[in-house]
């Protein structure tokens, strides 16, 4: 969007200014002051307007730290175009460690909010209003629930020509083309024109750092394409993405303890044992098996579960084997000397 000057939260941002703005929110019911900080860094020269968002969710840290890493970043000191990232969009939910707002509603079901709605609904209006809006393309970044880790992915609507170019720019090996949920950021961008990424990994309330670091890649590269940052000499290996048109999950058949057997990024086979489950004594119960040949994106990490609880995530793809193989490529290339990192 070429408008000279750019305004947020009532703050004039002009090409080449950088400003932090602290949209004010409802306060708590002490009393206390709440915004949402916003980062807003704009180039000399034209380009897109990217939105890059984090914990809308607010017990999903991990895009925290991709952010802050960004915005610190020497990449993008000849930014084209302006760059507005927002690292903590629910702050209520991170103050809390939760995923919800105070009022127990799901900040991604509230857009596009009201004005006069509830506190969910007026967060959302005001997010969308004094940010989205405003921008061509998005990045909102989102790891996995409570208790489960989630693969670096990206979902979107793949069948969006534009979308699926900044999708395979990203570099991650599996593109999820992903139904649009009603109420949710990327639905309410869509209709308005908006192109955007959602991009997952990691789990909820802990930093990953494998995570971390392709979300910080994934961005720049996603901008370079976007013509907002100058093309580089290629590093590593280039990773290939794969869509995924289907995915499901595997759910327990008995409540009990359970030993994993499937780690995120494996390659399983249509009948290949993915855990078993035992009561309290170690006495066998039940064993989970893939209904079908793909790649693991998402598992449960706790060794408890319920009857008919979601255990793993799987992908289907056209080869599965191959996706595996560059999961394994892009976590060499980003963590070389440490074994330790969780995927």
């Amino acid at each position: 969007m070429a408008t000279k000057g750019l305004v947020i939260g009532g703050e004039t941002i002009l090409p080449g200014e950088t400003k932090k703005i602290a949209l004010d929110m409802p306060p708590l019911y002490t009393a206390t002051s709440m915004s949402i900080p916003v980062y807003v860094k704009r180039g000399k020269r034209a380009g897109p307007t990217l939105f890059v968002s984090a914990a809308i969710h607010g017990d999903e840290l991990n895009g925290i730290e991709i952010i802050a890493r960004l915005i610190k970043s020497r990449a993008i000191d000849r930014l084209k175009g302006t760059l507005i990232a927002v690292p903590t969009v629910n702050v209520y939910g991170v103050l809390n460690q939760s995923r919800y707002l105070p009022d127990r509603r799901d900040l991604n079901r509230s857009f596009p909010g009201s004005r006069k709605g509830s506190l969910a609904g007026r967060l959302a209006h005001l997010f969308f209003n004094e940010v989205v809006s405003k921008c061509d393309v998005g990045i909102d970044l989102h790891t996995g629930a409570i208790h489960r880790s989630n693969l670096p992915q990206i979902r979107a609507d793949l069948d969006d020509e534009e979308v699926l170019a900044m999708a395979q720019a990203f570099g991650v090996p599996v593109l999820l083309n992903a139904d649009i949920r009603d109420g949710s950021l990327r639905a309410t961008a869509s209709e308005a024109g908006i192109k955007i990424l959602l991009y997952e990994a990691g789990q909820a309330l802990r930093y990953d750092e494998f995570s971390i670091r392709a979300g910080v890649k994934g961005i720049i590269n996603t901008m370079r394409h976007l013509g907002m940052l100058n093309k580089s000499r290629a590093k590593g290996v280039p990773i290939k993405p794969y869509i995924a048109r289907s995915s499901g999950w595997v759910r327990a058949p008995e409540s009990g303890f359970i030993n994993h057997l499937a780690q995120l990024g494996d390659h399983v086979e249509k009948g290949d044992k993915l855990a078993t489950i035992a009561d309290s004594y170690g006495q066998f119960l039940g064993t989970l098996t893939s209904p079908a040949e793909g790649v693991v994106i998402g598992k449960q990490n706790i060794p408890l579960t319920q009857e008919g609880e979601a255990i793993y995530h799987i992908a289907y793809f056209k080869t599965p084997d191959t996706v595996a193989e560059q999961v394994g490529m892009l976590q060499d290339d980003l963590v070389p000397n440490d074994t330790t990192v969780a995927l």
